[in-house]
């Protein structure tokens, strides 16, 4: 409950004004429902008592009448009012919590985005955000609607009828009401969880097997694939059969409050009436204010189906959106990159993968760090990028730690270029101008032919060449030279480059290398590699392939 109550916080806080008018609409329109069934009991009992007593004709049948028509009127008008403004204020907050979400994902620690499945963590997250819509729809605001409903209506009963009405009625619904609720949520909790998580393996099996189809075909393994997903869609099918089961017994159980409610109001107001306590006509009232009040209990059937579903995303969410972060400082002038006593692993009880490392890398520093594939050179560059925090140690610009610097600075002056960077569907110029959104085609062009770029391009579109999704469209050379441009366009003081000549012939590059070098002459620029090509022109050389040189300082 601690998360579902998180999630309503900030539902609220988003759209505070929105959700009170349509709450407060909610409760008007079960209020006037009641009281136009009220009235309109107390009216027909009323007339038909006047016109057996042969006072039919000085019955005043003009302001009941018109009671009703402005109760009718007014409970439509309420309803629309209410669905449009609980509907929108739902959708504009959510639409607010997947942007927190999104910005929470990328301070998550690097390791964990190293793991990430794009598609799947995007599948997740769009259907958790869709089953907290019902937090409000369908929790909040109908629990809190049908409360005060009841509330309201035991004091209109005590007025006009009598206590022990009052308290059959009101107290039949919200007992009933409540233990069915409760009832139903214990039983739904677990399957509707199973439920979204067989959905989940059935939307990511779908992706798997359409981007992946050609491959599976030729390993033989697609009728495999396709048996698993239609498996996964086969329990998810099976699962919301016993949820919509569940919930039809949840209806009846409130149907049969309704119905014992009526009773009750039925019963206690006949016998008042037949005791001369109160005239047919107010007893009368307790029988349909019991009618109409059904309505404020009918929508908690929904409530307990979707229960699980929206407390399992409510956790999921609250735990992303509680990702740690440190104040933001303003960024030091110093440029000097330091690492002091760094030991770090990738996981807490597993061997560390770096040891005691001491770097002091001044402005305009340039080192080469070389190693065996799992000596630890990207960790290193995460690290100094401030992507990961070091297991103990420290990781500093200018003397403060990286993870406390305002990200947005950061980032302005510290570029790192890791072995696989994200490219996006579009042209080349908007795969640039994700590094600098107001470069116009001159600079572009300078950035494109410092990594030799612009000669593969040009028979293709130059700038305006077309890049489906994720890049595609170019080879992984040119994907990397596209990458190395991006990150040149920037013009950062801190340059952190990884394998950044993968698929490049030497000749090509030694070229970009040096074309690296030329346009950032005064920057501090690291670049890990196995490669000669990249590290020749490195003034310092760091092997972290040799203990002795792992654990000593630099």
């Amino acid at each position: 409950m601690s998360a579902l109550a998180t999630i309503l916080r900030l539902i609220w806080r988003d759209q505070r004004a929105a959700l009170t008018r349509g709450a407060v609409l909610a409760v008007t329109v079960l209020v006037m429902g009641a009281a136009l069934l009220g009235l309109s009991g107390w009216f027909i009992t009323a007339a038909a008592t006047a016109g057996l007593a042969g006072a039919g004709a000085v019955f005043d049948v003009f302001r009941p009448s018109a009671a009703v028509r402005f109760l009718a009127l007014g409970r439509t008008a309420a309803r629309y009012g209410e669905r449009l403004a609980t509907h929108d204020a739902t959708l504009r907050a959510l639409t607010s919590l997947r942007v927190r979400l999104l910005a929470a994902q990328t301070r998550a620690p690097f390791a964990a985005l190293a793991r990430l499945r794009a598609s799947e963590a995007l599948n997740r997250l769009g259907a958790d955000v869709d089953a907290l819509d019902a937090v409000t729809l369908r929790l909040a605001l109908p629990v809190g609607a049908a409360l005060a409903a009841l509330i309201l209506a035991a004091g209109g009963l005590v007025w006009l009828t009598d206590p022990r009405i009052a308290l059959a009625v009101c107290g039949v619904m919200a007992l009933g009401g409540g233990a069915a609720l409760w009832l139903g949520v214990r039983a739904a909790r677990t399957p509707a969880r199973q439920a979204e998580d067989q959905a989940q393996a059935f939307r990511r099996g779908v992706v798997d097997l359409v981007s992946a189809r050609a491959d599976l075909a030729a390993l033989g393994q697609l009728t495999t694939q396709v048996a698993q997903v239609t498996a996964a869609d086969d329990r998810r099918r099976v699962l919301n059969r016993h949820l919509d089961r569940l919930g039809r017994r949840v209806g009846l159980a409130l149907s049969l409050t309704g119905a014992a409610a009526m009773a009750l109001a039925l019963g206690i107001g006949g016998t008042l009436a037949h005791a001369g306590i109160l005239d047919p006509a107010r007893a009368a009232i307790g029988l349909f204010v019991a009618l109409a009040l059904a309505e404020a209990i009918t929508p908690l059937r929904r409530t307990a189906s979707e229960f699980g579903r929206m407390a399992s995303a409510a956790r999921r969410v609250a735990a992303r959106l509680n990702t740690p972060t440190g104040p933001a400082q303003p960024l030091p002038a110093d440029r000097t990159l330091a690492l002091t006593g760094v030991t770090h692993g990738h996981h807490p009880l597993s061997e560390p993968v770096l040891r005691g490392i001491d770097l002091r890398l001044p402005a305009g520093t340039r080192l080469g760090l070389q190693g065996p594939s799992g000596s630890g050179k990207t960790t290193l560059l995460a690290l100094m990028a401030g992507q990961d925090r070091p297991g103990t140690g420290r990781v500093t610009l200018g003397g403060r730690d990286l993870t406390d610097l305002d990200e947005g600075a950061l980032r302005r002056v510290l570029t790192l270029v890791p072995q696989r960077s994200a490219l996006i569907q579009g042209t080349v110029a908007d795969n640039l101008r994700l590094a600098a959104p107001h470069a116009g085609e001159a600079e572009l062009r300078a950035v494109l032919d410092a990594v030799h770029l612009s000669a593969p391009l040009a028979a293709r579109g130059g700038l305006s060449t077309p890049l489906h999704a994720r890049g595609a469209g170019l080879s992984g050379g040119e994907s990397r030279r596209l990458a190395l441009a991006r990150a040149l366009l920037r013009q950062p003081d801190i340059l952190l480059l990884d394998e950044p000549t993968e698929g490049l012939d030497a000749a090509t590059a030694r070229a970009v290398m040096q074309a690296i070098l030329d346009r950032l002459p005064t920057a501090t620029i690291i670049v890990a590699s196995h490669r000669p090509e990249d590290l020749s022109r490195m003034a310092l050389i760091l092997d972290l392939g040799r203990p002795e040189v792992r654990s000593s300082n630099l």
